[in-house]
């Protein structure tokens, strides 16, 4: 007989807790999982916004550097322009400089100037600075609003010997009447002050007085009245000069390759003593000497010039030329027209530094002839030919010392003149 035995069979407990296990574990990873998932697209997100961020950011570079080369080609444009133009003006030619187009696919630049041309504006250019060798050659021009006073010393010689003739001639070698043989040496000192105003930038008004004083000597010997000795004679004069009125006018700006023209006008008034009111003497028959000298000229007179200066650096060209009218007078002797003059003037300067400039020209000046009563007066046809030499010296920013030096290169003219300036500015 079998007998069955019945047990109750328990299934273990760990069999249990592992699928507990498993389904945490599996559900923890799930969890995990999802997080990274979630994130990783977040960090996408962010990648993607840093992105976007850094595509405008280039974006915006690239628009400013598109500015800026637009930028650049109008310059370049503008430069080629501005090249194109300085050496048109340093050949001398009028034309217009037009700038060279190259085609956008040879050079990618514009064929075309971009943009609008600055407008031109003139250039201020004032006539340069040089010793002052006359009142229409050398310095320059008063700026506007400003004073310029110019004390000055001139100094002057001139020494000859002269045949006067008072006599018949019969034939070539033969003479009946006086004939005198003079020694003359003349000393003249000029002091004045010039006061000189720049009514605009172009335009310069100047006044000067003057105080002369002359001394003559001289040796006379008429050899035809059988005197065995000299007459030695002085006569001396000092007073108030001719006073004098002078305008100057800068009449262009020297661009185009011309040169500066400066216009000029010298007036002078006859307030010295007059050479027609001076009495004489005579101390042989025929010979007659001045009691006193004259220090004016007696007649008035207009003189306008023009002058060009032409500046190549470090050097200056500047010539002249003038006409001068004396008015006609009525004196004791009747109807005096003194004669006109008509002169010329040329040289160079040049600077020696920042400080002094040193220049060298010559003047030549014609008196035609005088006439009185209509008649002419023998012997009054001048030619005055003078070599000047001038040295500028800049002494602080307001005041300048001017010294020039003339020799005399004809029988008319003055054997030397010395000449002092310092001119001082004002305001």
């Amino acid at each position: 007989m079998k007998i069955n035995i019945i047990r109750n069979y328990t299934k273990p407990t760990f069999i249990i807790n592992r699928k507990r296990i498993f389904f945490l574990f599996v559900l923890y990873s799930s969890n995990a999982l999802s997080e990274v998932t979630m994130s990783e697209d977040l960090m996408l997100k962010q990648y993607q916004q840093l992105l976007n961020q850094q595509s405008i950011e280039f974006e915006k570079q690239r628009m400013l550097i598109s500015e800026q080369g637009k930028e650049i080609e109008k310059l370049k444009s503008r430069l080629d322009g501005i090249s194109k133009r300085s050496i048109t003006q340093s050949s001398g030619s009028n034309q217009k400089s037009v700038t060279a187009t190259q085609s956008p696919s040879s050079s990618g630049l514009p064929s075309k100037p971009v943009g609008q041309e600055p407008p031109k504006v003139a250039k201020k250019t004032t006539p340069p600075e040089m010793p002052r060798l006359s009142d229409t050659v050398g310095g320059v021009l008063t700026k506007k609003g400003k004073v310029i006073l110019e004390p000055s010393i001139e100094y002057s010689y001139n020494g000859n010997n002269r045949v006067f003739l008072d006599a018949f001639t019969f034939l070539p070698a033969l003479a009946v009447g006086l004939i005198d043989l003079r020694e003359i040496k003349r000393h003249s000192t000029i002091v004045s002050l010039a006061a000189r105003y720049g009514a605009t930038e172009r335009l310069e008004l100047e006044f000067r007085v003057p105080y002369v004083y002359r001394s003559d000597s001289q040796r006379s010997r008429p050899i035809s009245i059988g005197v065995g000795e000299d007459e030695i004679f002085n006569a001396s004069g000092s007073d108030i000069g001719d006073l004098e009125f002078a305008a100057r006018y800068q009449l262009n700006n020297g661009s185009g390759g011309w040169p500066i023209f400066v216009g000029n006008i010298v007036a002078t008034i006859p307030t010295g003593s007059s050479p027609f009111d001076v009495e004489y003497v005579q101390s042989t028959p025929g010979a007659e000497f001045p009691t006193e000298l004259p220090t004016g000229a007696g007649y008035f007179s207009i003189q306008p010039s023009i002058t060009a200066l032409y500046p190549t650096d470090p050097g200056v060209f500047f010539g002249n030329i003038s006409y001068s009218y004396n008015a006609e007078t009525d004196e004791r002797v009747g109807k005096v027209n003194p004669g006109d003059t008509i002169g010329v003037s040329f040289g160079l300067g040049f600077a020696l530094n920042e400080r002094s400039s040193f220049n060298v020209g010559y003047s030549h000046k014609h008196v035609f002839e005088s006439k009185i009563e209509d008649m002419n007066v023998n012997g009054s046809v001048l030619d005055i030919g003078q070599l000047s030499i001038g040295y500028s010296f800049r002494l602080s920013a307001k005041t300048n010392i001017n010294l020039s030096l003339g020799i005399g290169t004809t029988d008319d003219a003055q054997d030397v003149r010395l000449n002092l300036r310092v001119p001082m500015a004002f305001m």
